[in-house]
């Protein structure tokens, strides 16, 4: 019988014109959509479908980006290596930061003595349960799907990335230089479609942020992910049980990159991005680790906030133990 290593490693074929395809094509339709953004911009229902097409285009980039921090959107190394610092650029996330934190959190997927490696920090429900009034209500505030999904994609994106975790031990000089090209690609924008293009740019990035944060939340926050502490740490059930596997529809894959598919991925993050689809699709029944997500159960995976470790499963918050009135005497 084959098993899910011999499986996934059929699919792991690079291709040049795939990946140049993919690459080129998301860029023509990201600077139709800013163009056309731009020149609609005074008539806000026109230029708003154009704001959304630009938004998924970024989400794409980023995701294409992601493929050749695994050396996986091209056959040569250094073709990944020019590709995803160009690529960087769009995605507003520094290359070589992206590729070093991404692969920390490939290596200590699942892991509950390092949390800090993984995109949204997750709580035990001991932790929930033993932490202060301040710490609980830091934590509300955090896991709450407004909060994460907007400001969490502004702060992200816009901020947290011009001097992003582990700058210093992956390079100083890179940032500062990814921060000046990005300051010199509003630049350009304003240069050549003014305040407009600059808002449809802005916009569309925030929304990128929301669309970006709600998939990276719900790749490893859902009912029966899967995390543990050495030595019962299983990497095999970490990468496919503790990744999900999405069906959100075909445009949504098509906008997203078919990053959807993650438990796939994380378990053999060599497949490039424009085979995932192909392997999910193709996947016997013998070898899913779980049900796809589908929207009802991915909206609802966004009131499961903490992970309990006896019953291994993520679950909301408890609810609050209220006093019983004293009877009058």
């Amino acid at each position: 019988m084959t098993t899910i290593r011999e499986f996934t490693k059929r699919y792991t074929m690079k291709s040049d014109p795939l990946g140049g395809l993919s690459f080129l094509g998301t860029f023509v339709v990201y600077f139709a959509a800013l163009l056309l953004g731009a020149s609609y911009a005074s008539a806000w229902y026109l230029a708003a479908p154009f704001v959304v097409i630009l938004a998924f285009a970024s989400v794409r980039l980023y995701v294409l980006q992601h493929d050749c921090g695994h050396h996986s959107l091209f056959t040569k190394v250094w073709a990944n290596e020019a590709a995803g610092y160009i690529l960087s650029i769009f995605s507003l996330t520094p290359y070589r930061v992206m590729q070093y934190n991404h692969n920390q959190h490939h290596a200590y997927l699942g892991n509950l003595e390092h949390r800090e490696t993984t995109e949204v920090f997750t709580m035990t429900l001991r932790e929930w349960q033993d932490g202060s009034t301040w710490t609980r209500l830091w934590y509300r505030i955090y896991r709450n799907p407004v909060v994460m999904l907007s400001l969490g994609g502004i702060f992200t994106y816009f901020i947290a990335y011009r001097w992003p975790r582990n700058t210093l031990k992956v390079g100083v000089w890179g940032v500062l230089a990814h921060n000046v090209l990005i300051f010199g690609y509003v630049a350009l924008i304003y240069t050549t479609l003014g305040w407009a293009g600059v808002a449809i740019w802005g916009l569309s990035g925030i929304l990128a942020g929301v669309i970006g944060v709600f998939l990276v939340y719900l790749q490893h926050n859902f009912e029966e992910t899967y995390w543990d502490r050495k030595p019962d740490l299983d990497f095999r059930k970490a990468a496919l049980e503790g990744s999900s596997s999405l069906d959100l529809g075909h445009w949504w894959d098509i906008g997203t990159g078919n990053i959807a598919y993650h438990d796939l991925h994380h378990y053999n993050p060599s497949i490039p991005s424009y085979r995932l689809r192909y392997c999910q699709n193709a996947l016997p029944e013998h070898l899913k680790s779980h049900d796809v997500i589908r929207w009802s159960e991915a909206l609802a995976s966004f009131r499961l906030r903490l992970w309990d470790e006896e019953a291994g499963r993520l679950v909301p918050f408890p609810k609050e133990q209220t006093k019983a009135a004293i009877p009058a005497e």
